[in-house]
C-alpha cells in the first residue's frame, strides 16, 4: 500500500512520516518567510499578466498543496512565475479580443489544459522533455522574455500606459509620451527600484519585495499620496477562491491547445531546471516523470481555484531554503498564510502603489536576464550563443508564444543537425599518450600504411547513411592504392537501421573493389543481432566483426600489412 502510494503521491507519502518534533519549527518559519515574499510577487505578476491582484493569490495556495502531495522535491515552491506569466497574456489576450472576463476566464482554461498535458504526458514517461530545451536556448526564451517584461513596466514608473505589444513600438511609444511624465509616481517608481537593487547589493539576506511593498503602502496611506496621482491597487476582494472548472468558447480550443502545449514545454523546463538545482544542492533526487505529473496537479489546482499558471519558483524556494525549510510542508505553510491573508488581512493590499508593483517587476526581469550563462556557453561553443541570442531576438520581435515555437524549431534543427552530420575522424597512436587519438587534433599520432581506423561518432540510420558513406570513401581515399585493411570503430555507432545495413554493404563492396577489406571493431553481438532482425544474417559474419579496436590493429599487424581477413559474405 505504501509503495502504491509513493508511485501516485511521493509528497503525500513522506508526509505520512512527517516528524514534527524534529522538523516543525522550521517549516514553520521557512513557511512564513515564504509566504511573505510570495504575496507581494503575486500580485505583481498578477499585474503582468492583466489580472486583478488578487488572482495572483489565488494562483500561490493550491498549487502549493497539490505539489506538496505530488511533487518529489521537499524544497521546491510552485508559484506564478514571470516569464510564465507573460505567456499566458501573449497567448490569451489576442483571443479574448479586449474583453476582460473572457480574458481571465481563458488564461484559467489554458491553465487547465496545460495542466492535463503535463499529467497526460507522465503517463507516456516523456520527462525527458525536460532536456527538449537546451540550456542555451531555454537562457535565450528567458532572456527575451525579460526584456519584454522589462519595457512594458517602464510606463507604470513613469505614469502612463503602454499600448504597443513589440519592442520598436514599445520604445518608439515610451519616448513619445516622457512629456506625459507623472512626477510623483515616478519618485515613488525610482525609488523603489533604487531601495530594490540597495537591498539585493548590501543586504540579499533580507526580503526586499515584502518590505519595499510595506513601506510604499505605508507611505501612501500616511501621507495621501495617491491624491497626488500616485495610482494605487485599489480595494482586493478578500475570501478564499471559489472552485470551479474554467468556461471558454469551444470554437477557441484548438488555439488554446496550442498555447498550452507551448506554456506546458516552458513551466516543465523551466520548473525542472530549478527542482534539478536545489535537489543537486541537497543531495537527493528527482524524478522527471512524476515531477510532469506534479506539475500538471499543481496548474489544475491553480485553473480549478481560478488562478493562472505557475511553474517551480526559484526566488521562493531560495527563500524556503535559507529560512531551513526542511520538507513540503513548508508549501503547505506558506498555503495556509496566503490564505489568513485573504480571509482577514485585504485591506492594506489597497494602498500598494503600482509604480512600486512596476518596480518590482523591472528588477524581477534583470534578475531573470542572465548574462553570466552566456558567457560560459561562450567559452564552450559560439554556435550554442548564436541559437540563444535567435531565441531572444523572436521572443522579442514576435512575443513569447511565437518565440517559444522558433526555440523548437532550433532545437530540433540542431538535434537533426548534430546528429545527421555527427564527428568523424581517422585514428592514429601517439607516444606518451594511451589508446588511439584523432589524427586531426594530434598532428604528430602516427598510422599505419595500408591501414585506416575510422569512427563515426553517431547513429547509422537513414537520415546520415550517405554521410556516413561518402566520408568513409574520402578516408579510404585519402589512405592511397596501398589501403587493404578499413577498420570502423563500432563502439559509437548506437543504432543502425536498414538503411545503415545497406550502407555498409555498399561501402564494403566500394573497399573490396579497390582491393581493401571493412573490418568492424566493437558491438559484435549489437551488430549480429541487427543482421539477424534484418534478415541478413550470415556465419561469416562472425569472421569479421572483432571485439574491440585494438583487438583489430594487432591483427592486422600479425597479418605483416599483407594478408587480407578471409573472403565474406555480402550484408
Amino acid at each position: 500500500m505504501v509503495d502504491r502510494l509513493t508511485l501516485i503521491a511521493p509528497g503525500l507519502a513522506k508526509l505520512l512520516s512527517y516528524s514534527f518534533a524534529e522538523d516543525f519549527r522550521h517549516d514553520l518559519l521557512a513557511g512564513v518567510s515564504v509566504a511573505a515574499v510570495a504575496l507581494p510577487v503575486a500580485i505583481a505578476y498578477a499585474q503582468l499578466a492583466g489580472f486583478n491582484p488578487v488572482v495572483g493569490l489565488y494562483s500561490s495556495i493550491l498549487p502549493l498543496v497539490a505539489y506538496a502531495i505530488f511533487g518529489t522535491s521537499r524544497q521546491m515552491m510552485v508559484n506564478p512565475d514571470a516569464a510564465v506569466c507573460a505567456m499566458v497574456a501573449a497567448a490569451v489576450a489576442p483571443l479574448a479580443g479586449g474583453n476582460g472576463e473572457l480574458y481571465w476566464s481563458m488564461s484559467v482554461a489554458v491553465t487547465f489544459l496545460a495542466g492535463i498535458l503535463c499529467i497526460a504526458a507522465s503517463f507516456f514517461r516523456l520527462g525527458a522533455l525536460a532536456e527538449f530545451l537546451s540550456k542555451p536556448i531555454l537562457v535565450g526564451l528567458l532572456n527575451g522574455v525579460a526584456i519584454s517584461i522589462c519595457l512594458g513596466q517602464i510606463g507604470k514608473l513613469f505614469g502612463f500606459s503602454i499600448e504597443s505589444e513589440r519592442i520598436i513600438p514599445q520604445l518608439l511609444e515610451i519616448f513619445a509620451k516622457l512629456p506625459q511624465t507623472q512626477v510623483p509616481t515616478l519618485i515613488v517608481g525610482a525609488a523603489s527600484l533604487f531601495i530594490l537593487f540597495g537591498l539585493a547589493r548590501w543586504a540579499p539576506r533580507l526580503p526586499a519585495a515584502p518590505l519595499i511593498l510595506i513601506a510604499a503602502g505605508a507611505a501612501v496611506a500616511l501621507f495621501g499620496l495617491d491624491r497626488y496621482g500616485v495610482a494605487i491597487l485599489g480595494p482586493v476582494p478578500g475570501g478564499v477562491p471559489p472552485l470551479q472548472l474554467p468556461r471558454f468558447p469551444l470554437e477557441d480550443v484548438p488555439s488554446l491547445l496550442g498555447s498550452a502545449a507551448g506554456l506546458a514545454l516552458v513551466l516543465f523546463s523551466s520548473g525542472m531546471l530549478t527542482a534539478r538545482s536545489f535537489a543537486s544542492k541537497g543531495g537527493y533526487d528527482i524524478d522527471a516523470d512524476r515531477e510532469l505529473a506534479a506539475f500538471g496537479a499543481a496548474n489544475l489546482a491553480s485553473a480549478l481555484s481560478q488562478g493562472f499558471a505557475v511553474t517551480g519558483a526559484d526566488s521562493r524556494t531560495a527563500v524556503a531554503v535559507t529560512a531551513g525549510g526542511r520538507t513540503q510542508v513548508t508549501g503547505l505553510v506558506a498555503a495556509v498564510t496566503i490564505t489568513a491573508v485573504l480571509l482577514f488581512l485585504t485591506g492594506p493590499l489597497q494602498y500598494l502603489p503600482i509604480a512600486t508593483l512596476g518596480a518590482m517587476l523591472i528588477f524581477a526581469s534583470i534578475s531573470l536576464f542572465d548574462i553570466q550563462t552566456l558567457r560560459e556557453i561562450w567559452s564552450i561553443d559560439r554556435t550554442e550563443v548564436g541559437l540563444a541570442a535567435a531565441t531572444t531576438l523572436g521572443v522579442v520581435a514576435l512575443g513569447a508564444i511565437n518565440g517559444i515555437l522558433i526555440a523548437v524549431a532550433l532545437a530540433l534543427m540542431r538535434f537533426v543537425k548534430l546528429t545527421a552530420r555527427p564527428r568523424d575522424e581517422v585514428l592514429g597512436t601517439v607516444v606518451g599518450l594511451p589508446g588511439l587519438h584523432s589524427i586531426e587534433r594530434h598532428p604528430d599520432a602516427k598510422t599505419f600504411p595500408g591501414l585506416v581506423l575510422y569512427r563515426f561518432d553517431g547513429p547509422l540510420t537513414f537520415f546520415n547513411s550517405d554521410y556516413f558513406k561518402t566520408r568513409a570513401l574520402a578516408a579510404a581515399e585519402a589512405a592511397g592504392p596501398e589501403l587493404r585493411w578499413f577498420v570502423i570503430d563500432a563502439i559509437p555507432v548506437s543504432q543502425i537501421d536498414t538503411t545503415g545495413l545497406y550502407a555498409l554493404r555498399d561501402l564494403r563492396e566500394s573497399l573490396e573493389a579497390r582491393g581493401a577489406s571493412l573490418i568492424l571493431a566493437g558491438r559484435k553481438a549489437e551488430f549480429l543481432a541487427w543482421f539477424q532482425e534484418a534478415g541478413l544474417y550470415r556465419p561469416e559474419h562472425e569472421t569479421w566483426i572483432v571485439p574491440t579496436l585494438r583487438q583489430a590493429l594487432k591483427a592486422y599487424l600479425r597479418a605483416a600489412q599483407r594478408v587480407a581477413p578471409p573472403e565474406r559474405d555480402d550484408l
